[in-house]
């Protein structure tokens, strides 16, 4: 069966493009961190939708599970294959096409497999923007960012992947190709599909190609680096900001000091804006369709209220591209810093943003409580809500040692992220790193709704089993 199955898939896509060989699967099978490495039983990469509905096909007659796979980036190792040697990873690495470009709709229709810095820039090209950014964005892909619903630094003012994809080709379970790339605003002709399949993680169906929003270029964009006290006084801040510049604030992250103190051991050659060191750090970045004097002109007013107030004890603000782009490098080079560190505990958690400062002061406590010195390296999009809780060890405990509370230290973290009415994933998925923290934490009936879904439309469970449910 295995023999027949693979020359069905090489008849379909060719023989180069069916990996066996060890060394041929190896970068396919092991996830972004590194933490896991699974095996396959075959490579398939595809070069267009109606190849990969050929390719289901086989697997549905075969009976063998697939793992869709985009650029490998995501953190839940939800893309790669599980242990047992006996799944196929289906890479749509070879499905990079922009399909069109439409200036008068403000749409882009793409491939699945189209890098996102290149969907950025083709947008660019024709003087558009596409605005979902993140630290990956050299190597994800279109297709992933929509099966985790990736968010991103500009969330605030744009929305995460949902908000932004406006149509969506998939193959089906069964191996049937659906196209909804209608690139439509309002569509009221029953059930939401394109919303069904953002956010599955490949668990429903393939996601081939999407028609995603574009909006116009800002005419200029300002940041600013805002040092102050604690958390409390960045929502007070956020709020301000809100206040005077509406919708021209794009961005606004949360960075602890013991963020700035990492990327400033292991990234010496950032800059340092500041003499003197403080407890928190807000980067803001606000843009604007008029003119750079006017970005500039909302963020200084802005400002001038915020340290009158006492909210900000400090503001570097950026005067020119150049000095935006330095800021939002340090607060990009965080994760770089840490795994530059060590391994640490990692939380991907959204609060309602009203609570995010008393759940940092509770969930701090109970982390010393058990815990003790343990280092909380708390940073975010406060914008929307999401914070990157991530636990590592006292600085005199072995790594390693530290890893073996992982368990407990999710526990206390989750269990908090519950108390304040959050959730355990905001933009990195379920995976399966968070499958079983998934049923503790979602309700009964939410998760019989979940598997009806999985039921009805992948009754043979072939699509990235283990994976969310």
């Amino acid at each position: 069966m295995t023999a027949s199955f693979l020359q069905h898939c090489r008849q379909a896509i060719g023989p180069d493009y069916v990996l066996t060989a060890p060394e041929d699967c190896a970068p396919y099978l092991t996830d972004w961190r590194g933490r896991f490495t699974g095996r396959a039983l075959a490579v398939l990469r595809p070069n267009d939708p109606l190849q990969v509905a050929q390719l289901v096909r086989a697997c549905v007659e075969a009976r063998i599970a697939l793992v869709p796979q985009g650029g490998r980036t995501g953190l839940v190792l939800g893309s790669v294959p599980d242990a047992s040697g006996a799944q196929v990873v289906l890479s749509l690495s070879r499905m990079r096409r922009i399909r069109a470009l439409d200036t008068v709709n403000r749409t882009i229709t793409v491939d699945a497999g189209c890098i996102l810095h290149d969907i950025q820039q083709a947008a660019a090209a024709a003087d558009c923007l596409f605005p979902l950014s993140l630290a990956a964005e050299g190597s994800c892909t279109i297709g992933g960012n929509l099966s985790t619903n990736a968010g991103g630094t500009a969330v605030l003012r744009y929305g995460n992947a949902r908000e932004l994809c406006l149509g969506l080709e998939v193959v089906t379970p069964q191996g049937e190709l659906w196209s909804g790339l209608r690139g439509l605003r309002k569509d009221n002709t029953g059930y939401d599909l394109r919303g069904l399949f953002i956010g599955a993680e490949g668990t429903l169906g393939v996601i081939t190609g999407a028609v995603l929003k574009l909006f116009p270029q800002p005419k200029a964009s300002i940041a600013a680096l805002v040092a102050m006290k604690a958390p409390r006084d960045a929502l007070a801040l956020l709020n301000l900001m809100q206040d005077r510049c509406g919708a021209c604030l794009t961005g606004f992250e949360l960075m602890s000091d013991l963020c700035m103190q990492l990327v400033a051991t292991h990234f010496p050659h950032l800059p340092k804006p500041f003499a003197a060191r403080h407890r928190q750090y807000a980067l803001l970045e606000v843009t604007s369709d008029e003119s750079s004097q006017h970005a500039l002109d909302l963020v200084e007013h802005a400002l001038g209220q915020a340290l009158g107030r006492g909210l900000a004890d400090d503001a570097v603000l950026a005067t020119s591209n150049a000095q935006s782009r330095a800021l939002w490098t340090l607060r990009e080079h965080i994760p770089l810093a840490q795994a530059a560190a060590g391994n640490n505990i990692k939380h991907d958690i959204s609060l309602p943003i009203s609570t995010i400062a008393d759940f940092i002061d509770a969930t701090d406590a109970r982390l010393q409580h058990g815990f003790p010195d343990c280092q909380v390296v708390c940073f975010g999009h406060l914008g929307d809500g999401n914070l990157h809780y991530n636990v590592a060890p006292p600085a005199t405990q072995p790594h390693a040692q530290f890893l073996a509370n992982q368990e407990a230290i999710n526990r206390i973290v989750y269990d908090s992220v519950d108390a304040f009415n959050g959730s355990i994933s905001a933009e990195h998925g379920i995976g399966a790193l968070k499958r079983d923290d998934l049923v503790r934490h979602k309700s009964k009936v939410e998760l019989d709704m979940m598997r009806a879904v999985k039921a009805a439309l992948d009754p043979l469970g072939i699509m990235n089993p283990g994976k969310v449910l």
